[in-house]
């Protein structure tokens, strides 16, 4: 795994962080196409909750926009977080420009000076940001994220289930370990 970090040992809880990624106000549904998976934000916020109730780190990444073009430039609204996501003082927030979070950010030196091993990922789009962040290893809540419908190669346009599903079967087991929201809570206790 690039970064070194492992899949979750459920028995590691307090050196777990969650990080939510893309959580930002042009991801809600009304700034989206066709979608997969409605209940990801509540799972997101429900895992984000018991974070917070336990004192383990959080981190929020959004993305920003390299090109004025681009739906989520600095200062648009679509680039701010959705409101129930909105990170608190004690919360590390990190940009990204591209769609691994790792890259460029400061995630990796953030976690380590904090002697975090584990990783927790949610959020948008499961099929970019997140299986891109996930590919440096985290434990994976596939029903605290979503993606949207989206022509494959062949210009097929494919439901965002299907995409959805792909890529929590591409990940799981080499670069993560794909659980779900209610498993992840029942062991924090």
């Amino acid at each position: 795994m690039r970064n070194g970090w492992r899949a979750l040992k459920l028995e590691a809880m307090n050196a777990t962080a969650l990080i939510l990624i893309d959580l930002q106000r042009g991801m809600l549904p009304e700034n989206t196409g066709p979608r997969n998976n409605p209940e990801a934000e509540d799972n997101a916020a429900h895992l984000l909750h018991a974070w917070r109730t336990r004192g383990l780190p959080v981190v929020h990444v959004r993305h920003m926009s390299r090109s004025p073009e681009g739906s989520f430039w600095p200062g648009s609204s679509n680039c701010e977080f959705q409101p129930r996501f909105e990170p608190l003082p004690s919360e590390q927030r990190l940009e990204k420009n591209v769609p691994d979070a790792f890259a460029g950010s400061g995630l990796e030196r953030w976690l380590r000076l904090r002697d975090v091993h584990h990783l927790v990922v949610v959020g948008v789009a499961t099929n970019n940001s997140v299986e891109a962040t996930v590919r440096a290893a985290a434990c994976l809540p596939g029903d605290a994220c979503f993606t949207f419908d989206k022509a494959d190669l062949h210009g097929l346009t494919r439901d965002a289930d299907d995409w959805h599903l792909m890529s929590l079967s591409n990940l799981d087991g080499e670069y993560a370990v794909v659980t779900r929201t209610d498993e992840i809570l029942a062991r924090l206790g």
